[in-house]
């Protein structure tokens, strides 16, 4: 069974529930710092799963296709007792567009998300600037070695003015990432935004060294909408000004009156 992080609102007031899908080398406890108890006191349900070999949960990263991790979203989504909104970050963001592609939610939110595009611009910018790195990840089929020092998490996820233990202590958490979605989110299973019917915001770091500013608006183009920026990296779940982040989500769900 998944680990699966539920945080429950002292007064409840809102009946949509909220699912929380974490990216590469995360697990559901990257939401839990501080995005589920904020959305637990604005009165929602908060639900966080951790993906098969992520974290607490069973199972293998090595191998595990977008369609494995699919049917993990799937799994949870299931249980719930109403259609949630889905929130999806970076590799989170890529199964979210791809599990609205045969769904549709009441809404979704992407933050700092795979573009629809894939992962063709983040590969050539790692290849450019970390070419060992990324011969260490062809040679063990593992996408680790992009995140196996704290100075390397730091780039890809974190502002350069985060505290250093802030950025050890969440390095120490992060795991192995599977090749093979990889490879989906390259070239072979890409989103089709074509077959997504769910209202989307989609939100991005003006700092992310990941998917950066073109990306983010290309995938809000994608979704007949406009992209919002906030002057952060990566992880706009635990950067500094993450509150930020979450005024507009919430201030954006109320905007779309879901209760």
């Amino acid at each position: 069974m998944l680990e699966l992080i539920v945080r429950q609102p002292a007064t409840p007031s809102k009946t949509t529930p909220l699912l929380f899908i974490h990216g590469a080398w995360h697990g559901a406890w990257c939401w839990d710092e501080y995005f589920l108890p904020y959305f637990a006191a604005k009165g929602y349900t908060v639900y966080a799963p951790s993906l098969r070999g992520h974290s607490k949960s069973p199972g293998q990263v090595r191998w595990s296709s977008a369609k494995d991790y699919l049917a993990d979203v799937a799994e949870t989504a299931v249980k719930l007792p109403h259609p949630p909104v889905i929130i999806g970050h970076s590799m989170g963001g890529y199964l979210t567009q791809k599990y609205l592609e045969t769904v549709t939610l009441p809404a979704a939110i992407l933050l700092a998300s795979v573009p629809p595009q894939g992962v063709i611009g983040t590969t050539l910018r790692i290849i450019r600037h970390f070419p060992g790195q990324f011969a260490k990840v062809n040679l063990k089929l593992s996408l680790y070695p992009l995140v196996e020092t704290a100075a390397l998490t730091r780039h890809h996820f974190f502002s350069a003015n985060m505290p250093q233990a802030q950025v050890q202590r969440y390095f120490e958490r992060l795991g192995d990432e599977s090749y093979r979605t990889f490879l989906d989110m390259l070239l072979l299973n890409l989103p089709k935004p074509s077959r997504v019917k769910t209202p989307m915001l989609v939100l991005g770091g003006q700092h992310d060294t990941i998917f950066p500013v073109k990306e983010v608006e290309a995938t809000a183009q994608a979704y007949h909408t406009r992209a919002h920026f906030f002057p952060m990296a990566h992880d706009m779940m635990l950067e500094s000004g993450w509150e930020q982040v979450a005024d507009k989500m919430a201030a954006w769900l109320d905007e779309r009156g879901i209760e």
